[in-house]
Parts: C-alpha cells; sequence; structure tokens
C-alpha cells in the first residue's frame, strides 16, 4: 500500500501529567522515524497537553458523543475534543462496546459526528473467543464493521482508519496467528472494496491490535494487508511503543 505505516497508542484509563515525558520521548523518536505514522490518544484530560508538546505525533481521543451538545453529562462531543487539539479518534473499540453497551449503530451516529467535525475516525471491530470457536469470526466481523461505518463517507473516506481488533487477544497475551489476521484483514479489505470501490477501499487502512508487542511486531506488520497497529499496553512507554514504530519502519522498507 502507497500509505505510512500507521501506529497508534491507545493509553485507555492511564495517564496524568506526569506521563508527558513519556509523550514527548514518544514525539522525539517520531521525528527520527519520518516512515511511519506515529500517534496517541492519551485520556480526555491529556489531549490539550500532548498536543501542546508534539511536533509529530498525531494525537486524538478514545471516544465522543455522536450529540453535538446538550445534556450529556460526563460526555465529551466530536467538537470539543478537536477544540483540545485532537485530530481523530477511536470508535467502537471492544471495551466501549463491552463496557457500556455500544450498538453498532451508536459507534456509526459517532463516526459520522466526528467527520463532521473535521476528525480522522478509528473504526474498531472484532470478534469475542466464542465467537471465533464457534467458526463465525469472519462472517460477525464484516457484519459489525458494515453496520459501524458511517452511511456518508464518500467524499471523506481518507479520514476513515479500520482497527482489527480480536477480544480475545486485547490485554490477554494472546496473538492471533498470521494465517487468522491475514483471513481477516483480506476479508475487510474485501468488504471496504465491495463498499467503496477498488481505487478508493483499497487505500483505507486495517490496523491490527491485540497484544501487540516489539517481539511479535514484525511479524504481525508484514502480514498482507496490515497496515499498521493500534496498541495498548505497549504504548505507555516511549522505549516499547517506538520498538513497535520501528519494527514499522523496517517492515515499510522491505
Amino acid at each position: 500500500m502507497s500509505l505510512r505505516p500507521y501506529i497508534v497508542g491507545n493509553w485507555k484509563m492511564h495517564g496524568t501529567r506526569a506521563m508527558l515525558s513519556e509523550a514527548r520521548a514518544i514525539d522525539r523518536a517520531a521525528q527520527r522515524h519520518m516512515k511511519v505514522e506515529v500517534a496517541l490518544a492519551p485520556p480526555y484530560t491529556l489531549i490539550h497537553p500532548v498536543h501542546r508538546e508534539a511536533e509529530q505525533i498525531g494525537v486524538g481521543a478514545q471516544d465522543c458523543h455522536d450529540a453535538d451538545g446538550g445534556a450529556h453529562t460526563g460526555d465529551i462531543s466530536a467538537a470539543m475534543i478537536a477544540d483540545a487539539g485532537a485530530k481523530f479518534v477511536i470508535l467502537g473499540h471492544s471495551e466501549r462496546r463491552q463496557d457500556h453497551n455500544e450498538k453498532d449503530a451508536i459507534v456509526r451516529a459517532k463516526a459520522e459526528s466526528a467527520l463532521a467535525a473535521g476528525l480522522r475516525i478509528i473504526v474498531c471491530c472484532g470478534e469475542s473467543e466464542a465467537t471465533r470457536d464457534s467458526g463465525r469470526a469472519v462472517s460477525f466481523v464484516k457484519k459489525q464493521l458494515k453496520a459501524s461505518l458511517p452511511e456518508r463517507i464518500d467524499n471523506a473516506l481518507e479520514k476513515l482508519t479500520i482497527a482489527y481488533e480480536p477480544i480475545w487477544a486485547i490485554g490477554t497475551g494472546k496473538t492471533a496467528t498470521v494465517e487468522d489476521i491475514a483471513e481477516m484483514h483480506g476479508e475487510i479489505r474485501a468488504l471496504l472494496i465491495a463498499l467503496y470501490g477498488e481505487e478508493h477501499g483499497s487505500e483505507v487502512r486495517i490496523l491490527y491490535g491485540g497484544s501487540v508487542k516489539p517481539e511479535n511486531a514484525a511479524e504481525i506488520l508484514s502480514t498482507a494487508q496490515v497496515g499498521g497497529a493500534l496498541v495498548g499496553g505497549a504504548s505507555l512507554t516511549a522505549d516499547s511503543f517506538m520498538g513497535i514504530a520501528l519494527a514499522a519502519g523496517e517492515t515499510d522498507e522491505g
């Protein structure tokens, strides 16, 4: 693919101002690895501080509300996170779907709201271990993703990234096999081409997320149709996160 590998760190519910030193270290290292696009999604409280410090990396949010504003105590709109300095937002992460009971329709509405606010979007999809064991992983993920994608996106496809994250591999130490990753990414690619045509559907990056570490990054990132990684725990320190980015850069050279 013509686009640079995209390595996105999801800090989840981790991080106080003390972690700005890690963000600065990641940003400095990213300036030396220009063949890879690096980004961080810190908690809401750190979006503006990280944005203020960053010169190279992209800064985004882990979620947003689908409404522009209103009586939604504790929620934050896409316009608000954009105002804080965010350039993208992660949507439909499995932890949001499970812990907050987010359905595909909500993910779609959030995606449309984020695009309207000028943000790039990373739309997540993935199956449970039970779904994979039943042999329904591919059909489930394709149905979930199709229902989660915004209906009006043809003029904003360059703002779309997909993240495949098998739920059973998130924070568990388990990683999908290269064969499993290649199969699912290939099926997602076929869906994107069917929806948006060969020219546009083939250019949407598909990230893999699920216990990605420096030790396994090269193998995962060299797999067909893998355009980068959505990284959880390993993104909390500059050393481990940039180890993954370095592996992506070496894979891209190959």
